[in-house]
């Protein structure tokens, strides 16, 4: 990735979704050449020099302070997620240059794999920043049955949620809201390649989406990043039907790019049944339900 221009296209997209009036500034005359704010607005919002803002804007953030970083943050009322984005950009930008890399994925510690074994009333992952899906329980694999089933997983390379969600149809019927799956699928592997942008491994699968899919490749050009840390997944499974599940993630502090999802359904809800079923398939598949 292109640190500069991701700094630019990043800086200008949020600059271009405020208005004057957001800003609390007052827009004289409609004669407005630019969407949202102009550069010299947002410098003055941000308290620095026109010029330096300018300098920002066209992909220069080494050596920036934290102390501007965050009063950038604040002038385009960044989001936390766009926060942190920001700041892994800044960082980026003064770190050393270096050749694009395949940073190797850690491998799943055995004590994780036996806390998957141990969890037997929940679906639970096991994925890397790249989405790829690396370890399951038995619930969790029958939730994400699509995913490996589907045309999206070619060979012997692992599940992967972004695939999925733009390469196989069964995707738009699976989530019962794809675009904020979607939407939110893009959001974060933007958010990895801004804290690692000379991993190979994400370039190439972001090369391989915006080459195959249109509707990643839109999404992509917003700049757009998303937090996945919990909340509520609706799913309508091809084998037990609707399934409305909390969830929550976990990173694995031993195994640094791993995480765990898990998730729940609301004790005594119609979920919760579809949960039972969805174990009594995983044990004899052959029972699906009628």
């Amino acid at each position: 990735m292109d640190n500069r221009a991701e700094v630019r296209d990043f800086l200008a997209s949020r600059r271009a979704r405020i208005t004057p009036a957001q800003a609390g500034l007052t827009a004289y005359g409609s004669n407005r050449r630019v969407a949202g704010l102009r550069r010299e607005e947002v410098a003055m919002i941000a308290g620095v020099s026109a010029d330096y803002y300018v300098r920002l804007e066209r992909g220069n953030l080494a050596g920036v302070s934290e102390s501007v970083l965050e009063a950038l943050a604040r002038a385009l009322q960044l989001d936390e997620a766009e926060r942190l984005h920001l700041l892994d950009l800044a960082k980026a930008a003064g770190a050393r240059p270096a050749r694009g890399r395949r940073r190797p994925t850690p491998p799943v510690p055995d004590s994780v794999r036996a806390m998957l074994d141990a969890m037997t009333g929940a679906p639970a992952v096991v994925r890397n920043d790249r989405l790829d899906i690396l370890a399951t329980n038995p619930l969790g694999r029958a939730l994400y049955a699509p995913l490996y089933d589907g045309p999206s997983r070619e060979g012997d390379r692992p599940a992967n949620h972004a695939r999925f969600a733009f390469l196989d149809p069964a995707a738009h019927d699976y989530w019962v809201d794809w675009e904020k799956a979607a939407r939110d699928t893009v959001g974060i592997l933007r958010s990895v390649a801004g804290r690692d942008p000379h991993d190979r491994a994400v370039h190439d699968l972001v090369g391989e989406l915006s080459t195959r899919s249109e509707e990643f490749r839109t999404r992509w050009a917003t700049h757009d990043v998303h937090l996945h840390r919990g909340g509520l997944k609706q799913i309508l499974h091809p084998v037990v039907g609707r399934l409305d599940l909390m969830y929550d993630t976990l990173p694995i502090a031993q195994a640094p790019g791993l995480t765990m999802l898990v998730y729940t359904a609301a004790p005594a809800s119609p979920s919760a049944d579809a949960l039972q079923l969805l174990a009594s398939w995983a044990a004899d598949p052959s029972a699906a339900p009628a």
